[in-house]
This record gives structure tokens, C-alpha cells and sequence, in this order.
């Protein structure tokens, strides 16, 4: 096996040398845009994850960094996402108190878990794996998360005091009963920064939303008086500083309890930045090696864990800014990573005058934006199949823990491919003593009862398969068309494979050698 060389291990080379002054100073503007939309969305997504509000600004640099370098897409920025948050968040929360310096410890270790997985998978060659995971159940698991993540977030909406809950069933009754407790000078400041928002998103679209949103909740925080806002919680306060280095506790039991968690974040990080990344590669007219993507996420979160960064995936908004601010190489998500640090090292104490029933509007906002209604509406048009996948696994998203949901969505696409594939397209007509059978599909295992039923209830003298589509055959398909041959020869009838591919016409001679075969072939 040949050594890999120095543009495999190191694949940042094969572009960085085209950099130009004029191309890094473009990338570096468009690194600040992606900053100034990064800062309010990670502090979002740590406060989701159950995280102190720094992890998210660390989950926004080291992965980003290792994700651009060493990834495939030029346009593709990771970091944190609503999605993978509350996943995180309820898969460590029945083991530790979110917050906690337990807690924070699970996370990480689920994060290099997930990153080792990823990494295996694009070290051999598995990167298309993750088509099992169809669209419609990450379309029914994205609805059904941010229906979860507004329930969790509810409470600091409503100024509300309660402990975290493993499903949005159980979360929607604990709410009920709490309701009574609400702090209204809480209510009407979130629906304050609420407003700000949608209103410079309507007025002014290329601006910040969120972030100005956050600030001028945080000055009326502080220009209201001390009565008002007694009751008003505000983000924890922290130490400025860059991410430090996280000593992970490896210990065989706990792995084994967050691998189900861990495979189940694993793979929808990676469907939902492989996504992005081909639909920004369709966009830009570049090539998009899946493996090398699915390596880079991989490296960027067993690194990333090791410097206090939570799991990480593809964001839709950042790689998409990214992309129509015209950035001209993956130095845009460095750029965008490093304003991140800066920020994080000398602008932590600002984070403290955040009031957590603004951020929660915010992160209300977010989910609004991760509901693909349209997309629901194209998936009933085009197949009721799928469309009832995607209706399985945002139930499961609303019923059961999250990543058992990722699980039991797999599971409803994978039946109905089966059930699809099981039953190829056969069209059946009569030419005098011919009964002619079209076959669209391939001849395997769970098709052969299938066409083994419509060739026993065939009548013609001459039952012949057009075979044209056929691109596959297996051993059962073989053995079931020789078996019913053979009972056709009996009835003095003849089995015909017609138009047959070389490939599919040679598996069928294996069996019993072409001189004594029972099937006959036509061109």
C-alpha cells in the first residue's frame, strides 16, 4: 500500500498556496460577518446543551478551525447546532446535574466518542453510510428537536424555576404545573427582545438580528429599575480566556454507556454537514470528496473535546453566509473562529449582562427557523411513504429520549426502502402462448417470494423475463429462478431470461454450469 503523502495528511496544501492578499483580506471580512453571527447562536446552543454559556464560544473555535483545514468543502463552517444541543443534553442530563462540572465532563467525553466514530467511518471508507439516514428523518427529527427545545427553553422564557425533564411530553406536564409561578417582568422582556428582532430582521435584513436583539435587551435590563428586575436571572458570569485544555476521564463503563448516544450524534452530525456541504458544493461547482468531510468532522471533535468544545456539526446559516458573502477559501471559517477566541479571551464579562429570558427569545427565533414547513408540504406532494417516515420520527422526537428517536426514525426508512425494494415493478402482458414479465429491480433475497408468486400464476407455454433492468441478482434469486425452471420444464414450459446484463446472465450459470442450466437465455 503506498504512503499517503503529504497533501492527504495535511489537505489545507492543496489550496492554501493559491491564497492571495486580496483573497485573505476578503476571507477575513467574511470571517467577521461569520463571527458576529456565531457569538449570540453558540451561547444559545451551549445554554441548550445544559452547558455554562462560555463551552458554546469553545465549541466555536478548535472544531471550526481542524473542521476548514482539513475538510473538503471550502464553504462548510461547523460548530455548534440547536440540533445536536439538545440532543447532548438529553442523553447526559439523567446522569449528571446540567451545569455541573460532571456534567460538562460526559459531554466531553461523548464528544470524543461521537468524533471517534466519525473519524473511523472516514478512515474506512464509510462516508456513504450516512445515506441510510434518508431526508425525511432528519426533516421529522429537526421539527420534532425544535419543538423539544422550545419547551426546555419555556421556562427561562417564563422566568420559571424547574428541573430538566428526558422528554417533551414529560416537559409540556411539568410546565403545566409551574405555570402559576411565572415572573411577567421576565415574559414581557423576552417578548421585548423578541420583537427587537423580528423587527430589524423585516427592516434590515443583512444585520445581526440575534445579537442586536440580545443588546438591547441586556440596556433595558439595565436602564429599568432594581424592582423590575430582581427577578430577571441573567447568564453566568466567567473568567475570559481561551478554550483550556480538558483531561478526558476514559473510563470502559461510562464509554460503554454513551456509545448508543454517542453513534446516534455521530451520525446526525454527519448527515446534517455532508447535507450542507453537497448542497454548497452544488451552489459553488466544486468538488466535494464525502470522505475526507466525514475524516475532517471526525478529527474536529476528538480534538475539539480535549479543548472543552462540545460536539460539533455543519450550521446551515454560517455556511450559507459564508457562501453568499463570497468567501474565497475555508480561511474564512479560521478567521471566523479566531475573532471567536478573541472575543471569548477579552469580551466574557459583556456575556454576563445577558438575560437568560432574552437569550431564550433568541434561541425561540432559531427554532422558528429550523421548522421546514415548506419541505413537509414537498414531502406529501411527492411520497406519502416517506412523508409518514418523517410523521414516525418527529412522534418519536416528542415521545421518547432524542438519540432513541434517531434510532427508531433509521429503522421506518429503512422498513419502507425494504418494503419498496421487496416489490420491484413488474408489468405482466400475453402474446399468444407467451406471458411476458418486465422486471424494474433487482432479484435478491427479499424479492424472490415476490416474482416466485407472479411466475406460479403465469399460464403461458413460454414465461419470459424481460431482464433489461435487472442489475443485480444474489444467490436466492439464482436458486429461486432455477427452482421454477425447473417446474416449467416439468410442465413442458420453458423459463426465458431476456435482454439479460452479462453480469446477471453469468451469476445464473454458476449454480449448475451453462451446459445444464434450466433457464434459457434471449436477446
Amino acid at each position: 500500500m503506498p504512503l499517503p503523502n503529504r497533501q492527504t495528511l495535511l489537505p489545507f496544501l492543496r489550496w492554501l498556496p493559491n491564497t492571495s492578499p486580496r483573497s485573505l483580506g476578503n476571507d477575513l471580512l467574511v470571517g467577521m460577518t461569520g463571527a458576529i453571527l456565531a457569538l449570540p447562536q453558540s451561547i444559545a446552543y451551549a445554554l441548550i446543551a445544559g452547558l455554562p454559556a462560555e463551552y458554546g464560544l469553545y465549541a466555536a473555535i478548535v472544531p471550526v478551525i481542524i473542521a476548514c483545514l482539513w475538510g473538503s468543502s471550502w464553504h462548510l463552517i461547523c460548530g455548534p447546532t440547536a440540533a445536536i444541543s439538545i440532543v447532548l443534553f438529553t442523553s447526559v442530563s439523567p446522569l449528571a446535574q446540567p451545569g455541573s462540572q460532571d456534567f460538562i465532563a460526559l459531554v466531553l467525553l461523548l464528544t470524543f466518542v461521537a468524533g471517534l466514530f466519525q473519524w473511523l467511518m472516514g478512515l474506512l471508507r464509510f462516508g456513504a453510510l450516512v445515506n441510510f439516514i434518508s431526508h425525511s428523518v432528519v426533516l421529522g427529527f429537526t421539527l420534532g428537536a425544535a419543538v423539544v427545545i422550545v419547551l426546555g427553553q419555556l421556562p427561562n422564557l417564563l422566568g420559571i424555576s424547574m428541573p430538566s425533564q428526558a422528554t417533551a411530553l414529560a416537559t409540556l406536564l411539568n410546565l403545566g404545573e409551574h405555570l402559576p409561578e411565572t415572573d411577567w417582568c421576565s415574559l414581557a422582556l423576552a417578548l421585548f427582545t423578541l420583537a427587537v428582532s423580528l423587527l430589524i430582521r423585516h427592516l434590515w435584513p443583512r444585520l445581526p438580528a440575534l445579537l442586536l436583539g440580545l443588546v438591547a435587551g441586556s440596556l433595558l435590563v439595565l436602564l429599568l429599575p432594581q424592582r423590575l428586575t430582581a427577578g430577571i436571572a441573567l447568564v453566568s458570569a466567567f473568567e475570559g480566556q481561551l478554550p483550556p485544555f480538558s483531561p478526558l476521564r476514559l473510563e470502559l463503563s461510562t464509554i460503554l454507556q454513551l456509545l448508543p448516544a454517542a453513534v446516534a450524534c455521530g451520525m446526525l452530525g454527519l448527515v446534517t454537514s455532508l447535507s450542507i456541504a453537497r448542497a454548497l458544493a452544488s451552489k459553488s461547482q466544486q468538488f466535494l470528496d464525502a470522505n475526507q468531510e466525514v475524516r475532517a468532522q471526525g478529527l474536529s471533535n476528538l480534538v475539539g473535546a480535549w479543548f472543552s468544545a462540545s460536539l460539533s456539526a455543519g450550521s446551515f446559516t454560517r455556511s450559507a453566509l459564508n457562501l453568499q458573502a463570497g468567501a474565497r477559501s475555508p480561511l474564512a471559517g479560521v478567521f471566523s473562529a479566531l475573532l471567536v477566541a478573541l472575543f471569548a479571551l477579552i469580551g466574557a464579562r459583556l456575556i454576563a449582562h445577558i438575560p437568560l429570558p432574552s437569550m431564550a427569545a433568541s434561541i425561540l427565533l432559531i427554532c422558528w427557523g429550523l421548522m421546514d414547513i415548506a419541505g413537509v408540504r414537498a414531502l406529501f406532494r411527492v411520497s406519502r411513504s416517506e412523508f409518514l417516515v418523517m410523521s414516525l420520527t418527529l412522534l418519536a422526537t416528542l415521545l421518547l429520549e432524542l438519540q432513541t428517536a434517531i434510532y427508531a426514525g433509521v429503522l421506518a426508512s429503512l422498513f419502507f426502502y425494504l418494503k419498496r425494494t421487496s416489490q420491484p415493478r413488474v408489468k405482466v402482458w400475453r402474446e399468444g402462448e407467451e406471458e411476458l414479465l418486465r422486471v424494474e429491480g433487482s432479484i435478491f433475497f427479499g424479492a424472490c417470494h415476490y416474482l416466485q408468486q407472479l411466475l406460479q400464476r403465469s399460464s403461458g407455454e413460454r414465461v419470459i423475463i424481460d431482464a433489461h433492468h435487472v442489475n443485480f441478482i444474489d444467490y436466492a434469486g439464482v436458486e429461486m429462478l432455477h427452482q421454477e425452471a425447473r417446474r416449467l420444464l416439468a410442465q413442458n414450459r420453458s423459463l426465458i431470461l431476456r435482454r439479460a446484463r452479462p453480469p446477471v446472465t453469468e451469476e445464473i450459470q454458476k449454480l449448475e454450469g451453462a451446459e445444464r442450466c434450466p433457464v434459457r437465455f434471449e436477446d
